[in-house]
C-alpha cells in the first residue's frame, strides 16, 4: 500500500480490491460487504508483499497502483484458498 494511506484508505481500497478480485475468480459464495473488504485488505497485504519482496519492485504509486496490486493479490489469494478448500 502507498505510504501515508490512512485506515479509511485501506478499507476503501480493500473493498474495491475484494470486488475486483471476485470478478477475476468468480464463485457462488457470497461474503457480503464486510467479508469482501477483509478479503481485499488481506489480498492487498499479500499482493503488496509479492510485489515488493518476490518481484523486488518499489512501493505502489498512488491509489490506482495500490488498487491494481491489491486486486491481483486478492485474485491470487482466492485461487489459493479455493484450491486448498476443494481438496
Amino acid at each position: 500500500m502507498p505510504s501515508g494511506l490512512d485506515p479509511l484508505g485501506w478499507i476503501v481500497i480493500g473493498f474495491f480490491a475484494g470486488v475486483i478480485g471476485g470478478w477475476f475468480v468468480p464463485d457462488r459464495e457470497r461474503t457480503g460487504c464486510l467479508g469482501t473488504t477483509v478479503l481485499g485488505i488481506v489480498g492487498g497485504l499479500f499482493g503488496g508483499w509479492l510485489w515488493t519482496q518476490v518481484l523486488d519492485q518499489g512501493r505502489a504509486g498512488g491509489f490506482l497502483g495500490a488498487l491494481l496490486i491489491a486486486s491481483l493479490g486478492t485474485a491470487i489469494l482466492l485461487v489459493l484458498i479455493r484450491g486448498l478448500s476443494r481438496r
